[in-house]
């Protein structure tokens, strides 16, 4: 029952019925002091399900639910190490292993993916974490988070076994279970993953299986023509994929005149992740491709513009709407200035913009590291490495640009995805330009989070494909 104590601490109900997964998601994040890396309301950093929408619109989870590997994905994004087993790829052997593990520690915590009708619950698929594990009766407790409905209940291993080794017709594969435990690097991360947009989906066919194909059946003689075959029919705006994270919180007692010391140590650390990506020399080929193919950034790619969307969707989290497009926001509001970081001026720009969310003004705060006052404006070469020139922070740009974006998701696609270029000695050093080894520290972190990330956004994206071809075969 070690476990359960800290569960218990943050226990609470989902707030819609079909909630269960990110209610479940929230006990745990919340029980293993995973930081949020923004605020929930007043100085409280605090997760809430409305935080939880990088892998699905809160408006589908409301009406559909959300998937196992949706909210393993979750997981992931929130900040968090996950383990997910597929009941028909495990055993009960080793699913007891994980409770009984998990319930004897702190800081695992397990979550199951059953069917209600096999435990004879009213309801079909369900979401909660396990509290705590009996070995001389072999039983696990469940805390359900649909309160309204059950109150924590011990149930049978092997019947708990059986709801889980039952399949999700949502997604015609098996439910499962999950070890969820809190990160030990930083989570402080400049970049993440995002499906909210339908289009991710096309991206990710495109990264996964497209590109490998397209590498095997052209010869090359350069990294150059390497890069440039892999996202010079990239299909969709890389933005709605690869996504910068901001940090904002709402406006109280007229504008911010200082920001606490974590908040300057995170937008330290973002400035820095940023720096470092840009003297990469998959940043440099990136820029090269960019300019000799004229390929143009969107016209909307201003530090204004991508404050305002962000202060529009949190806006949204902050009044409680689950549907962004409610959201009315004022450009011309946009305002910036600088304020006292941890003793030192101008170290963080807050730039505050006015929205109007369901008829009520609000006036949200958005946190960006000073931009250097100094440096080479435009983003021109400053050095060569290896014949490529590399590029450093531009003054009037410190928000990731598209060609950053592009970059950092080259350096996190999976190794295999150069196995198959023909010409060893452009594999090796193609191999070597993306090679997370060779990256500073703080990138590297940050390109194995979306590394991480991409494993579970595939593995929805294989789900869902499935699916939507069983639909297809049932209607014929």
């Amino acid at each position: 029952m070690n476990g359960f104590f800290k569960l218990v601490s943050t226990f609470q109900t989902q707030a819609e019925p079909a909630y269960c997964g990110l209610t479940t998601l929230v006990v745990v994040l919340n029980a293993l002091s995973v930081d949020p890396g923004r605020r929930w309301k007043g100085p409280w950093r605090w997760f809430d399900e409305s935080m939880l929408d990088c892998c699905e619109p809160l408006e589908n989870v409301k009406k559909n639910g959300i998937t196992f590997s949706k909210v393993s994905c979750l997981a992931q994004c929130a900040g968090a190490s996950v383990q997910a087993f597929r009941a028909n790829e495990s055993s009960l052997d080793l699913f007891r292993s994980f409770v009984e593990t998990c319930a004897s520690s702190e800081d695992h915590h397990l979550v199951v993916s059953y069917d209600r009708q096999i435990l004879k619950q009213t309801g079909t698929g369900h979401f909660s974490p396990v509290g705590g594990y009996h070995r001389h009766k072999d039983m696990a407790l469940i805390l359900d988070v649909a309160r309204f409905k059950y109150p924590p209940h011990w149930v049978p291993l092997s019947l708990l076994w059986e709801a889980l080794n039952s399949v999700d017709e949502a997604t015609g594969k098996s439910r499962g279970f999950m070890m969820i435990t809190k990160r030990a690097k930083p989570t402080c991360f400049l970049f993440t993953l995002s499906c909210k947009d339908q289009r991710w989906r096309a991206m990710c066919k495109y990264l996964l299986e497209e590109v490998p194909y397209l590498l095997k059946s052209r010869g090359f003689t350069t990294v150059e023509e390497v890069v440039y075959t892999v996202f010079g029919s990239l299909p969709a705006d890389v933005a709605s994929f690869v996504k910068w994270i901001v940090e904002v919180k709402p406006a109280v007692n007229g504008p911010i005149e200082k920001v606490d010391r974590d908040e300057t140590e995170r937008l330290r650390y973002k400035s820095k992740v940023l720096q470092q990506l840009r003297q990469t020399r998959a940043l440099a080929l990136i820029t090269k491709w960019m300019e000799q193919n004229s390929v143009n950034s969107p016209e909307d790619e201003s530090l204004q513009t991508a404050i305002l969307q962000a202060c529009c969707q949190g806006a949204a989290a902050f009044r409680g709407s689950n549907c962004y497009s409610n959201v009315k926001c004022f450009k011309k509001d946009v305002k910036e200035s600088n304020v006292t970081s941890n003793g030192a001026r101008g170290e963080a720009v807050v730039m505050s913009s006015r929205v109007l969310v369901d008829g009520c003004e609000q006036v949200i705060d958005a946190l960006v590291p000073k931009r250097p006052s100094s440096g080479n404006v435009g983003g021109g070469p400053v050095l060569q490495q290896d014949g490529i020139d590399q590029v450093t922070l531009e003054e009037n740009a410190f928000h990731p640009t598209t060609r950053d974006l592009l970059a950092v998701l080259l350096l996190a696609l999976p190794p295999s995805t150069w196995e198959q270029i023909p010409d060893l000695s452009i594999h090796a050093e193609i191999s070597r330009i993306v090679s997370r080894k060779e990256l500073p520290h703080e990138l590297q972190l940050g390109v194995e989070h979306l590394f991480e990330q991409a494993f579970f956004v595939s593995r929805s994206c294989t789900e869902e494909a499935l699916t939507e071809e069983a639909l297809i075969e049932t209607k014929n």
